[in-house]
Formats: structure tokens, sequence, C-alpha cells
């Protein structure tokens, strides 16, 4: 059973991720939707827990869900969670060729 995160924690995370990061959140669906592409058009951070992060995708009138694993595995703390999501967001720049931003 994957860790769940406290609820304030989770919802902290989702409005940082959905507020700041939107441009990030549709790489990290472009380099890991299968298949990966750029028809997407959009991505919404829905949720996470343990094991991965969990994203709503939209490509045209349809949107479906991307589960994407943490590439470090399994995480049980909040500073694990942006840890991974930058982890993420490197191996997307990586997959597509984009060159990352750096991070503070």
């Amino acid at each position: 059973m994957p860790h769940t995160f406290d609820p304030d924690v989770t919802s902290a995370v989702l409005r940082h991720m959905n507020g700041d990061h939107t441009d990030d959140n549709l790489l990290i669906a472009r380099a890991f939707a299968e298949p990966s592409d750029a028809a997407i058009t959009a991505s919404i951070m829905t949720g996470f827990d343990g094991e991965a992060g969990v994203w709503d995708v939209t490509r045209g009138d349809a949107v479906s869900e991307l589960r994407v694993p943490w590439p470090g595995g399994p995480i049980d703390d909040r500073p694990a969670v942006r840890r991974e999501i930058v982890a993420l967001y490197d191996a997307a720049c990586a997959r597509l060729g984009v060159e990352p931003r750096p991070h503070a």
C-alpha cells in the first residue's frame, strides 16, 4: 500500500504545481503519456502518493489520467515530493530534448 500524504500537504503541493508550474505539468505529460506527443494541450496535477504523481491530461476533447512513478522509488515525506517532482521535470526535459531551467 503506497504512503498517503496528509490532505494539507497534498493541497499545498497541488496548489503550487497548478498555480506556479503549469508549463512543467504539460512538459511532464508530453514526456510520459502514451503515446507521447505534442497533441496534449493541457495537464493538471490531481494527486500523488508515495509511489507516483497523478495528472489529468487533455488531448482534444478527451481527458485521461496519467500516473507517473517517482524516479527515485517510493517516498514518504514532503521534502521527497519536491525532490521527485523536480526529478520528473528533469527526466521530461531529457526525453523531449528541452534544456531544463536551473532549480532554486
